[in-house]
């Protein structure tokens, strides 16, 4: 006996519905922030960025402040106001970060986060469409004022080196200036080729910072090539050091 393979409708619509779920979601926020990063002086009482709702829907937003490992049980220098609040469509909201007693380092930076989460309004119309709930974070130095010059102003003394640590080759870099540096790129260079770096991670103030490289083999006439982001989130120009071997 035959049998048709036609689906019936449905079948297909079930069947369609189960490959949209397989499909790559594309997410973007919806609550715009002012700032790509916050400098807190350490004598200032209060700094402040504006969350924006560019969208025709209204927002209720969450703000916070924590530790760079997301931790939200370490006390922490600052703290966000209002920490909850509505946002109309097209409307502004201005969050103030207040400092709090603390006993921070006094002779180098230290880093938190702020994160935004939106909670999106329930909508009184049935819909089909799905709904995400985005955060955001970004970076939070607290600086010390009685650090002087510019951020930018010590990235020549940033040393790098090429090391093997746990059997593998890492790109190391040693920062003894009391600033957090942001890497917007970062290539290592040799007379035979370059690797573009996964800098993620900062180079850490009065410290290392380690990044493992794909390639094995140690070459001569290392260099490194690099940008890093500024206060106001852009970038420095491109310096070009040496990297030693050890």
């Amino acid at each position: 006996m035959h049998r048709s393979t036609s689906l019936t409708p449905r079948l297909a619509m079930a069947l369609a519905a189960c490959l949209s779920l397989l499909a790559p979601i594309t997410a973007h926020a919806a609550l715009t922030i002012s700032s790509t990063r916050v400098i807190q002086p350490s004598d200032r009482q209060s700094t402040s960025i504006v969350v924006a709702n560019p969208t025709q829907r209204p927002y209720a937003a969450q703000a916070w402040i924590n530790t760079e490992a997301d931790d939200n049980t370490t006390a922490v220098p600052l703290i966000a106001s209002p920490a909850l609040f509505r946002i109309d469509p097209t409307g502004e909201q201005t969050v103030q970060f207040n400092r709090l007693p603390n006993n921070l380092p006094q002779d180098r930076e230290s880093v938190f986060y702020f994160n935004l989460q939106e909670i999106p309004q329930a909508d009184d119309k049935p819909s089909n469409s799905l709904t995400i709930a985005l955060r955001t974070r970004i970076k939070v130095f607290y600086r010390p004022t009685q650090l002087k010059g510019r951020p930018q102003d010590h990235l020549q003394s940033l040393a790098w080196s090429v090391q093997t640590l746990d059997g593998k080759p890492h790109l190391v870099v040693d920062n003894p200036s009391p600033y957090y540096f942001t890497f917007n790129q970062l290539i290592l260079r040799s007379t035979k080729g370059s690797e573009k770096i996964d800098a993620r991670k900062m180079a850490i103030p009065m410290g290392r910072q380690t990044y493992p490289l794909k390639t094995s083999t140690v070459q001569d006439g290392l260099k490194v090539e690099f940008t890093t982001i500024n206060d106001y989130g852009g970038l420095t120009p491109e310096l070009s050091r040496p990297a030693g071997r050890s």
